[in-house]
């Protein structure tokens, strides 16, 4: 299948997600990501905040920030690269391009990313024999991943069903080292 039609079939499976199921969701993922030795070791996560039927981050984030950690966000640019910026608590974020929640912080650049010890990112699937990531297409993520060392964990947060087989790969899309869904943490490399 091309990435626009899994795209169109993966969202329609997480559209019809109730609120209760992405609530218990959102739970097991931050529980189980919360419980790896190397999550609480980071000292600056870059993470993102999720938006509609997206595995929720809000309070993964949140425990991130409570727990010691330095957690940037990304801010999305014109030139749809991402800038990144830090998130200070609940009330230090406003809506960015297209609502997107971001931090009011000052703007780090698209290299504050190079210094995380640990970078979760979205995304629609993720391919469980090679860790290609399909994201919205937009390319952003793929931008941001390729100025990531090759030693930092990359964890992409996914529903029940998006890690799957056969996800279409081009030279710049960039693999993830773990896939983390309700049902647990995959390593991928």
């Amino acid at each position: 299948m091309d990435k626009l039609n899994l795209r169109r079939e993966l969202n329609a499976a997480r559209s019809a997600l109730s609120p209760e199921q992405l609530r218990a969701n959102a739970i097991k993922v931050r529980e189980t990501l919360l419980e790896q030795p190397w999550v609480q070791m980071a000292g600056l996560v870059a993470c993102y905040w999720s938006t509609g039927s997206e595995p929720d981050t809000h309070g993964l984030v949140f425990a991130l920030w409570k727990h010691g950690a330095t957690v940037i966000l990304p801010v999305l640019r014109e030139d749809d690269d991402l800038d990144w910026a830090v998130y200070d608590g609940p009330g230090t974020l406003a809506p960015g391009r297209f609502g997107i929640m971001e931090p009011v912080d000052t703007r780090r650049g698209v290299d504050a990313i190079r210094t995380a010890a640990l970078v979760i990112v979205p995304a629609l699937a993720v391919d469980r024999r090679t860790g290609v990531r399909l994201g919205r297409g937009g390319g952003s993520y793929d931008r941001a991943l390729a100025r990531v060392g090759p030693n930092v964990p990359t964890v992409a947060l996914l529903h029940d069903g998006e890690l799957i087989d056969d996800v279409p790969a081009e030279p710049h899309d960039r693999r993830i080292r773990y896939a983390m869904t309700p049902s647990g943490l995959t390593s991928l490399m």
